[in-house]
């Protein structure tokens, strides 16, 4: 199933985000990440388990920023393994890029196959790094039709938060297959799996994110 959050914005994303895993936790129980940017760079922490054994007190203190994107695995493209944990996080000539993905494309063979035979080298056995590899191969300065562009040839049940830099980014299949919602929290965006995330941290529900 997976949990995905994402929070922009925010003095203590890298907190909230913890919450939001923590109300998410039954979404998935393998493995746990919290991505975040500040100006001084991306900073990470991750690890196998629950996401009360991962994250401590210095653990959260340490992911400095007011933008955070958070993953709960459940996995099912990919082995349950160290490398395969989210979000996943590269650094590119276009920025840093940190993905959140829950869902399966059922395109990936093929989409893996073309990347691969254009010079792509992956890093880990998810379909989620396919869409950072779209993302790099898309020749387009304005962020927002990049990543249109870099979806448009993914097929299959999905939706994710993405973080480009210091801009978050929320995303569902076409058919709206699996689900995410946006919510406000002091004026700050939200975006979770489910609104139990948005309850814990005391955020409004505004809506869910529309399919396409």
């Amino acid at each position: 199933m997976c949990g995905i959050f994402g929070i922009t914005d925010h003095k203590d994303a890298a907190r909230l985000a913890y919450l939001g895993l923590y109300a998410l936790q039954h979404r998935g129980e393998e493995s746990a990440g919290i991505v975040t940017s500040s100006p001084s760079g991306t900073h990470s922490h991750q690890g196998m388990g629950l996401v009360a054994d991962i994250f401590d007190e210095k653990a959260v203190r340490m992911l400095k920023g007011s933008i955070a994107v958070g993953h709960v695995r459940y996995s099912t493209t990919g082995s349950s393994l160290e490398r395969n944990i989210q979000p996943f996080l590269v650094t590119h000539k276009k920025g840093h890029i940190a993905i959140a993905h829950n869902g399966n494309f059922t395109n990936t063979v093929e989409l893996r196959g073309k990347l691969e035979g254009s010079g792509s080298i992956f890093q880990s056995t998810m379909d989620s790094e396919i869409i950072v590899h779209l993302i790099a191969q898309v020749n387009v300065k304005d962020y927002k039709e990049r990543i249109v562009q870099a979806l448009l040839p993914l097929e299959g049940a999905y939706s994710l938060v993405m973080m480009l830099d210091n801009i978050l980014i929320g995303a569902r299949d076409p058919y709206g297959f699996r689900p995410l919602c946006l919510g406000k929290f002091n004026g700050s965006y939200v975006l979770a799996s489910e609104t139990c995330a948005l309850d814990l941290i005391q955020a409004e529900y505004v809506r869910d994110i529309e399919p396409g």
